[in-house]
């Protein structure tokens, strides 16, 4: 039986559906890992796919190519002339007699010498994994040059049985791969679990999590070990790519980790924030946009989104319009200007006057008999849509958009106007969590990030009353309540589905409440045709909270 073992964690960034791409990095980090004598190096759940793979998973062609591949990676990293090579942990779909499987498969010296396969398929929130893959049974450990492995994937740590197994069944050391994907307050989650199931084992634990964006999901990494305490022995940082051995020892009481690398992990508006830049990063790089294109009005939502989108991309692959009208403010105008400076962006002037009053002109004798109203204010929006969608199919650059969960709750958004684009990376952050991550960023720029140092959204723009400015003298105020107090009745309708009872005992006007809470319904059908996002809280619109749009329950 060994009594060490150097065990390379590989916390990287794959792309879903990319077999060939993501079993080339697997292969990648496995060289380094043979470089750096490490014994065994571990890769995410799902790896050779990319998680998660959502319907293409299903398709037959999918399947037998992911297998193909795997089985290729592992005749790649085989040993010669008795040289001694690290063996492989990674996640793949395996197909059995017509069923599939959520696997790993332990590779020693370009054999798969053994499979696990995932029991607790999470149906809940993000995850459909029972409508893909059939359940495992309880899992035996795998034997590993004399060293019992428990490997467990990812929902098989949430409750008890399969550590509980593993454990009568003689694991010596849990290795549990990850597709755990960045929550507020996700981290605490895990390492709560964790401790739980070590507690009750007494089995060290690596826990090794995906890091990267996948359409609306990020994940952060953050992977880490536990000590057969619970105590944390190591811990990766979040939001990059890396590749750590550690060292691990056998010796009376069992084994423990030597290495003692220990990353700092942000949180709050730090941690959103990097959410935000690595969620769009991955969506225009992975898609292959040359870079993005987003209409700068000069308020806070699009300038944040124009900071995320330097940070993200850099500069020179961000390119900033402002589309003024007659209402549009000589403050907007110079905002909006100082914004694009201080990004060091492309910024463009496109005054939109032409094509409104030219619609407005064809529409004149129809609607000769009727008041103006909103219907005027949304064809400003909508040719602002237009125009921004021109110049994207003119470069190819990804049009971004700019609508904050308040907005999005509560319809404060036009249909095809301000909603047009491809990508939102504020989708899931209510305008309390915009104006802090605004205040945040001009304070605080975290490695990896690309803008400048130092103020990148004005004072101003955080100073100054929001409006969409789309008739004289209007704000948001005028039509929504403070947005304190609309942001608290949303998080207790929309995160915690708290009764308007409830709600209104917060303190609430109660025919607000109420109000609120239709408007919330109303809007679905706005909501199931906006463009993806960042999902950044416990419930986002899309993926955690599905409403029907015909819908005439109401309470109270």
């Amino acid at each position: 039986m060994a009594d060490q073992l150097l065990i390379a964690l590989a916390q990287l960034n794959p792309v879903v559906g990319d077999l060939e791409g993501n079993a080339e990095r697997a292969f990648r980090a496995w060289q380094d890992a043979k470089a750096a004598g490490a014994d065994l190096v571990v890769f995410s759940e799902l790896f050779i796919t990319g998680y998660p793979p959502e319907d293409l998973i299903l398709k037959p062609a999918f399947q037998e190519a992911a297998m193909a591949s795997v089985e290729a990676l592992a005749a790649r990293c085989r040993g010669g002339g008795g040289e001694t090579v690290p063996g492989l942990v990674i996640g793949t779909p395996w197909r059995v007699d017509g069923a599939l499987f959520n696997a790993v498969l332990l590779i020693e010296d370009g054999e798969i010498i053994a499979r696990r396969d995932k029991v607790d398929l999470p149906n809940y929130g993000v995850f459909d994994e029972k409508r893909f893959f059939a359940p495992g049974p309880l899992p035996a450990p795998v034997s590993f040059r004399g060293v019992q492995l428990g490997l467990p994937i990812c929902e098989d740590i949430w409750t008890p049985a399969v550590t509980r197994h593993l454990k009568q069944q003689g694991a010596e050391l849990l290795i549990v791969p990850n597709g755990s994907p960045f929550s507020h307050g996700k981290q605490a989650e895990r390492l709560a679990q964790a401790r739980a199931r070590v507690r009750e084992t007494g089995l060290p634990l690596i826990y090794l999590n995906q890091l990267g964006g996948q359409d609306e999901l990020v994940f952060d990494g953050a992977s880490f070990g536990l000590d057969k305490t619970g105590a944390l022995s190591f811990q990766l940082p979040a939001w990059e790519e890396v590749q750590l051995v550690t060292k691990w020892r056998n010796d009376a009481v069992g084994w423990r980790c030597e290495t003692h690398s220990m990353a700092h992990l942000d949180e709050g508006e730090a941690a959103w924030y990097a959410a935000c830049v690595l969620g769009l990063r991955d969506y225009v790089n992975k898609n292959g946009f040359p870079g993005v294109v987003l209409g700068l009005s000069g308020g806070i939502d699009s300038a944040l989104v124009a900071a995320i989108a330097v940070d993200a991309l850099g500069a020179d692959r961000v390119h900033c319009i402002m589309l003024p009208y007659k209402y549009t403010s000589a403050d907007s105008l110079r905002d909006a200007a100082a914004c694009a400076r201080a990004l060091r962006v492309a910024y463009d002037t496109v005054p939109i006057a032409g094509p409104v009053e030219a619609v407005n002109t064809a529409l004149s004798d129809l609607f000769k008999e009727a008041a103006p109203d909103v219907t005027e204010e949304n064809i400003q929006s909508r040719i602002r849509g237009v125009v921004l969608m021109a110049i994207s199919n003119k470069f190819d650059a990804l049009v971004i958009t700019t609508g904050n969960k308040s907005e999005m709750s509560v319809g404060y958004a036009t249909l095809y106007g301000d909603m047009n684009g491809g990508f939102n990376p504020i989708k899931d952050l209510y305008k309390t969590q915009v104006y802090a991550l605004a205040r945040w960023r001009n304070a605080h720029r975290l490695d990896g990030f690309l803008g400048p140092y130092g103020e990148v959204i004005p004072q101003a723009i955080i100073d100054k009353a929001p409006t969409a400015e789309l008739r004289e003298n209007q704000r948001d105020q005028d039509s929504l309540p403070p947005y304190e107090v609309l942001d608290d009745i949303l998080t207790c309708l929309v995160e915690q589905e708290m009764p308007v009872r409830e709600i209104i005992k917060r303190g609430h006007d109660p025919a607000l409440v109420k109000r609120i809470e239709h408007q919330l319904y109303v809007a679905e059908y706005k909501r199931r045709q906006a463009a993806p996002g960042v999902k950044i809280s416990s419930r986002n619109f899309g993926r955690d909270r599905r409403y029907p749009i015909t819908n005439r329950f109401r309470e109270g």
